[in-house]
């Protein structure tokens, strides 16, 4: 509507400039006065300019019959060609004319414009392998999707398009959300050009999402070969991929190979937290418990984690809690000043009854760094010495309003989850969950909170003086709003 008004008031523009112009040259005295073969013409100022474009009119016209003159005599020649291609010639130069309008009119996000550009230049051209791609990106801009999947489609008949066209349906069913052909149309996109890097990594995700693990790990074998992707970032990210991989076989009930496969992601990225716990707890279940030592051990210095401690004490489930914190001396002794590893501390002194040993182990933690966790053990820690109510639920009361600590949080969404995954619940990200403390708000508890029923027990329930029966479980449980 706005160009239609623009154009007429550009037409009207011309007709009242020329107007004006003719009007003026009407005014202007005097004239010219040509000479040919005895014959004088003499011609006002406004006949001089009109005989000045007749003639140019005329110079043009003359030079379109030359040239198909010349058609004409190579074809009297026998060029049985030459004629349809001097009118080819000239619809090709208009056909390419609405194709470059088309193009920059899409670069310019007019996508009605660019749809007729497009068919102007389809009419002109007949070459669908340069318009169609332009029609279906028009289409696209306007919001007919209909068309731009007919279009698309087109693109597959042709072994230099098809690509094209596979990759534009594919991101249509894409944003359909229809994933199961997605997932087809990725594949074929591969197939057809396996060091597409797009291509490679919307296969990758959609492999993820649909927990085909084995075909992922090739997709991301792949893009380390094409060089699209770091080698140490594929290291990781195949690490993922083989404890998902053990986790699925896990399920089926194949144990033998689901430790296998999950020692295998060990060995890929050592600080990966799930993959060292669950090879631990298949060495565990192999009974070599060295193994699951060494495993959990290098695992801890890089990253201490609850369910490394959980892991570690289901090598030894039976032992006393004296021994238990010699042993756990080895993990300790890794990272010493890290809040985990004081925690940790604490849980184990609480578990031997050696409150003040606990309080010692938190050392400051609640001061500068406090978490529910960490008010939670305090709150244990003064029950065990025999406080009084009312001092246990001050920290109680703390531990509700207090940061939860780290936690499983998607560093591309920001996301909380309860455990890890290899990929996002919430955005499908493939490789972003990250364990450290989310902002500040959130109210998932972090899975620490489960430890010290792990590693300690309950502790023994204790009646205060009204008579009134204190669970200790209430201290031992996850708090929840």
């Amino acid at each position: 509507m706005l160009f239609s008004l623009i154009k007429i008031l550009l037409f009207v523009a011309s007709v009242t400039a020329l107007t004006f112009g003719a009007t003026q040259l009407m005014e202007v005295s005097g004239g010219a006065t040509i000479a040919i073969a005895g014959i004088e013409l003499t011609l006002s100022p406004l006949q001089l300019a009109f005989a000045l474009v007749a003639l140019v009119v005329a110079v043009w016209l003359g030079l379109k019959l030359l040239s198909f003159l010349v058609a004409a005599f190579k074809f009297l020649n026998g060029d049985e060609t030459a004629i349809s291609r001097y009118f080819d010639r000239n619809r090709e130069k208009k056909g390419y004319e609405a194709l470059a309008e088309g193009m920059m009119a899409l670069a310019s996000g007019e996508g009605h414009l660019a749809m007729t550009k497009a068919q102007r230049a389809d009419k002109l051209l007949k070459q669908p392998q340069l318009t169609n791609l332009l029609t279906a990106q028009a289409a696209e801009m306007t919001g007919d999707t209909r068309k731009a999947e007919e279009t698309y489609k087109k693109l597959l008949n042709d072994d230099k398009t098809r690509f094209v066209g596979v990759r534009g349906i594919l991101k249509q069913k894409l944003a359909e959300g229809d994933t199961e052909t997605a997932l087809k149309l990725a594949e074929k996109a591969f197939a057809l050009k396996p060091k597409h890097e797009e291509t490679q990594d919307v296969l990758l995700k959609l492999q993820a999402e649909k927990s085909d693990w084995k075909g992922a790990r090739a997709t991301l074998g792949a893009k380390l070969k094409s060089g699209n992707l770091p080698r140490d970032v594929h290291k990781r990210r195949d690490a993922v991929l083989a404890l998902s991989e053990a986790k699925e076989i896990l399920d089926e009930g194949s144990s033998i190979e689901a430790r296998e496969a999950a020692i295998e992601a060990n060995r890929l990225s050592p600080d990966l937290i799930p993959a060292a716990v669950m090879a631990a707890r298949g060495y565990i279940a192999a009974g070599n418990a060295r193994y699951a030592t060494r495993v959990l051990t290098k695992t801890w210095a890089a990253s201490p984690h609850p369910d490394i401690a959980a892991a570690f004490a289901e090598i030894a489930p039976d032992e006393t809690p004296a021994v238990r914190i010699k042993r756990f001396q080895t993990l300790i002794k890794q990272s010493p000043n890290h809040p985990e590893t004081k925690m940790l501390l604490a849980e184990l002194n609480i578990a031997a009854e050696d409150f003040p040993a606990a309080k010692r182990a938190l050392g400051d933690l609640n001061e500068t760094d406090p978490t529910s966790r960490s008010l939670t053990l305090m709150a244990a820690i003064e029950r065990g010495q025999g406080a009084d109510d009312v001092v246990v639920r001050g920290w109680l009361a703390r531990a509700l309003t207090a940061p939860r600590g780290p936690q499983w949080v998607c560093e591309t969404c920001g996301n909380i989850h309860a455990v890890w995954g290899p990929t996002c619940n919430n955005c499908g990200s493939f490789d972003t969950l990250a364990w450290k403390t989310p902002p500040a708000g959130e109210v998932a508890m972090p899975s620490g909170t489960e430890m010290l029923p792990l590693i300690v027990g309950q502790i023994a329930d204790q009646s205060d003086e009204d008579g009134e029966v204190v669970d200790a479980e209430i201290i031992d449980k996850p708090i929840e709003k």
